[in-house]
């Protein structure tokens, strides 16, 4: 059966799809979303609600990540083992009650062996308790504005009102990729996990295109008796990164084969050209009662389009809505935003910040100012 699944792995790795009608999905539900933009380039019944088994662990691993970043917790910070994570069924690194665990060690648990015990240890870290973590998934859920999501455990077992959708799915793994720290672990195959009693348990990692296709680094893999076989799957090749969801698949094979057509079908017919790059000089404004004469405003992050291969090059035209003009102003504050219009009329909005402290200019020298304008005669 190893021998079996290796092949088709090996196949589908090559096959050339750049028609959409070719595509032949076997899943219940699909999407296929380029990362950058958020741009769907494929979908198949992308909303209808399904349980999503242990891809659950994207929006678990979202609100862990953030803590990292918020410094609630740290990578090294201990976390001692509760009852109820040690008891966890499903996969699972087998933590026992009162060991002690560093955050990094039980997060490579999660995002690698997709470990049930371990995301529970994690979750009871962040939130003080899982009911509390859940409560916590659920209003990120709504900040995201995902519309067919509701969880009821971090983990992803199955249990009533417990469900997502391909897009929404594909929503949560491009918050993730916001840490890029995380596919440190999703992108390995293998790894250690190191037991207490100084044993060691094999980490295999769940998602196995990890290893078979160019590219491909995350994201996370699900599977019970009632979801099916599931993939969140994230690739990227040449600065291009897609995201791939598919759901309600009936055997490993199906999986891996839906998600490889539908990355090599946007690797074969989409490409991404930045039109107009982070940093860039937009303009010199004006500010009444502002220190400085000239404010420079730039962009604050590269503006992407995403077309056909064989499309032509992208023509656009630009305005600048500004919505700050309270002094003072924050260094890398955003004042405003670009309305970029593409010439397909698409409409791309990115902001716009200043790089400089803004303050009020001193009544001196808005006296010297105008009294200068005055002699001038201007």
């Amino acid at each position: 059966m190893k021998k079996i699944i290796i092949f088709i792995l090996f196949f589908f790795s090559f096959i050339l799809v750049t028609n959409a009608e070719d595509l032949s999905l076997h899943a219940k539900s699909a999407i296929l979303v380029e990362e950058s933009t958020g741009k769907v380039i494929y979908e198949n019944n992308a909303d209808e609600q399904l349980h999503p088994a242990s891809m659950t662990k994207i929006m678990s691993l979202i609100l862990v990540m953030d803590a990292l970043k918020n410094n609630k917790i740290s990578l090294n910070d201990e976390v001692v083992i509760s009852k109820e994570s040690s008891s966890m069924g499903g996969s699972q690194v087998y933590v026992n009650e009162g060991e002690v665990y560093k955050v990094e060690e039980l997060l490579k648990g999660v995002a690698i062996a997709s470990a049930n015990d371990a995301v529970v240890a994690l979750a009871e870290k962040v939130a003080g308790s899982k009911e509390k973590f859940v409560e916590l998934m659920n209003n990120k859920s709504n900040e995201l504005g995902l519309k067919n999501t509701h969880f009821m455990n971090p983990h992803g077992l199955d249990e009533d009102n417990h469900y997502s959708s391909a897009r929404d799915m594909s929503i949560m793994a491009k918050e993730l990729l916001k840490y890029k720290d995380i596919l440190k672990y999703t992108s390995k195959y293998e790894d250690y996990f190191k037991k207490k009693d100084g044993s060691s348990i094999w980490l295999i990692n769940t998602n196995k295109l990890v290893k078979f296709y160019n590219g491909m680094d995350g994201l996370k893999t699900g599977y019970t008796s009632s979801a099916g076989y599931c993939l969140t799957a994230t690739a990227e090749r040449n600065n291009l990164r897609f995201i791939s969801v598919v759901m309600g698949e009936e055997s490993i094979e199906n999986r891996s084969e839906d998600t490889l057509k539908l990355l090599n079908y946007g690797f074969n017919t989409i490409k991404k050209e930045v039109i107009m790059k982070k940093d860039t000089l937009i303009d010199k404004r004006n500010i009444n009662l502002s220190n400085k004469d000239k404010i420079n405003v730039y962009l604050k992050n590269d503006v992407v389009k995403i077309y056909d291969i064989n499309s032509s090059k992208v023509d656009f035209k630009y305005n600048i809505i500004y919505t700050n003009n309270k002094l003072p102003i924050k260094k890398n504050c955003k004042v405003g935003y670009v309305e970029i219009t593409l010439d397909d009329g698409t409409k791309i909005n990115e902001d716009l910040i200043v790089k400089d402290h803004i303050k009020k200019t001193s009544f001196i020298k808005l006296f010297r100012k105008n009294f200068s304008v005055i002699t001038s005669g201007k």
